[in-house]
């Protein structure tokens, strides 16, 4: 995301290709290397796994995959968001949106109730079958396909939405410069990711570490569907300086707390909320 060296790289611990648990001396397994980048703040894993096709990571049918409910649309979905990037820009109908990694499309049916002209892809042949067959995207709109193979013309569209989306990819500033050339200028980028900030982790990670062990809960999941990275907001500072853009709005969202039990959940999403040390970062792109 910045551009530096290796040697700005600190190792912070090593993580499993599984769940670990509360017990991770009993569980075996592939480990690889989590490093923090002492530059920019990005948390990534060193190697990091690669399918011999992208199926392998997303080919799995989405009954599988998701809760049977998550195919209802909630009339609330992603207004936030659209909200936001209506006040960051001067809206008009028919404003042409951005959907990447689009899944049963559900973001699409949101930007198309707020007037946005809507397209979308998605890499995983089932959820890009299913959006099309239950959730009625027009299928015109929803290409297939991965990022690197995905093209669109230059300064075509006005808000593009990487909602959960940059942690999957390999190379996120070279997937947030390919979307810029489609983006018009002044457009806006819209991205979701974990951040690198994130309190959960930093618990789990004290607990292992009093346990003995160099595990750390970064990177969570190291299994299907991979998380790759984690996010700091200057991450995204130093990244605009190497893709010509500017970081114009960010906020953190505390979410939901797992495998920590209820008694501790309201005063941990009080802390995280006060503090900024909420799972998901959201950043909003300017190009210039």
């Amino acid at each position: 995301m910045c551009g530096s060296a290796a040697d700005q790289h600190k190792i912070i611990g090593q993580r499993l290709n599984q769940s670990q648990g509360l017990n991770p001396k009993a569980k075996t397994g592939i480990s690889v290397s989590v490093l923090k980048c002492k530059n920019c703040g990005l948390i990534f894993s060193n190697p990091q796994p690669v399918p011999f096709d992208i199926q392998d990571h997303y080919g799995v049918p989405p009954e599988d995959y998701w809760r049977p409910e998550y195919f209802d649309i909630d009339k609330n979905y992603f207004v936030h968001q659209i909200e936001t990037a209506k006040k960051l820009s001067e809206f008009r109908q028919g404003m042409k949106a951005l959907d990447i990694g689009a899944g049963l499309g559900k973001c699409m049916i949101s930007l198309g109730n707020a007037g946005y002209d809507v397209y979308g892809f998605e890499p995983s042949i089932p959820f890009h079958q299913k959006a099309i067959e239950k959730m009625k995207i027009p299928p015109e709109k929803l290409k297939l396909g991965m990022i690197e193979q995905i093209d669109y013309p230059e300064n075509f569209f006005d808000l593009i939405t990487f909602g959960a989306v940059l942690e999957h990819l390999y190379d996120p500033s070279a997937s947030i410069r390919k979307a810029l050339k489609w983006l018009k200028p002044g457009g806006l980028i819209h991205v979701e990711v974990p951040s690198s900030k994130y309190l959960i982790p930093k618990i789990f990670n004290l607990y292992f570490e009093l346990m003995g062990t160099n595990l750390v809960n970064n990177i969570s999941p190291m299994h299907l569907p991979f998380h790759l990275y984690e996010f700091d907001i200057n991450s995204f500072r130093l990244n605009a300086q190497l893709n010509n853009y500017e970081v114009v709005y960010h906020e953190y969202y505390v979410c939901d707390i797992y495998f920590v039990p209820k008694v501790f959940h309201g005063i941990l999403k009080w802390y995280m909320d006060k503090t900024n040390k909420g799972m998901q970062l959201a950043v909003w792109l300017r190009k210039k």
